[in-house]
Formats: C-alpha cells, structure tokens, sequence
C-alpha cells in the first residue's frame, strides 16, 4: 500500500517510485501490476510528469466539471472529475519493472484534498525471482 499526504485540494502526484518499489519487492518478473486508488475524489494515470501539464490537467478538470450547482454537496465536482479520469491503471511488468514508455509516469491525481491518501499495488505473474 502506497500511502499519500496530498497538499492541496487539487494536484498531481507522481507515485513512480513507489510503484517500482512495490514490484520489485513483490518480485514478479514478468506479469501485470494493478495500480488503484482507494478513494472516491481521485484518480491514477499513466502521463507525463512535466510541470505545465500537470497544471493543464487539473485546470482542464475544472473546466469540464466546473464547482457548482451538484445535488451531492460541495465535493459534487471531485466526484465526476475523478469519474472522468479513472480510478486505475494496468501496466505490463517486464524484467521485475513496471513497463513505462521514455515520459511516462505513474501519476495520482487528488481533486478534493488536501487528505492522507491510500493507493494499492497489486502485482500478479507466473515468473517470481527466487
């Protein structure tokens, strides 16, 4: 379990790291990794990790879901924008790491914080190092 203490009510987290720790202690080396968020108001996704997009993704979230006007209450956008952007990823493992192309990351995306987040890590293969 990866454990997140976002900053601010909405931003982009990249778990990279943490993911590969997580495979690579499972030791799977070659399988499929499961990477999902435990939360109702956020989001995992494989992108880029550059500032101005990261930026971009949250203000364009925004636009698509703007903050008002929801029947569930205040946090009503968080909901829809994480609905939007999906709870999960599945990455290919290969070699005893998660397969990412040249920019790709692993990125959380939290839209109702700031919170103490939970993102589980569930690695399956037929080949484990012994």
């Amino acid at each position: 379990m990866i454990e997140i203490a976002t900053t601010r009510g909405s931003e982009v987290v990249d778990i990279t790291p943490q993911v590969q720790r997580a495979v690579r202690e499972s030791g799977v080396i070659d399988g499929i990794c499961l990477v999902y968020t435990l939360h109702t108001t956020t989001a995992v996704i494989v992108n880029e990790a550059e500032s101005g997009l990261l930026m971009d993704i949250i203000d364009k979230m925004k636009d698509i879901v703007p903050g008002a006007g929801y029947k569930h209450g205040e946090n009503g956008p968080a909901h829809l924008q994480a609905s939007i952007l999906g709870n999960s990823v599945v990455l290919p493992v290969e070699g005893g790491m998660p397969l990412l192309g040249t920019w790709q990351r692993i990125l959380f995306v939290e839209l109702d914080g700031p919170r103490r987040r939970r993102v589980g890590v569930k690695v399956m293969g037929g080949e484990v190092a012994r």
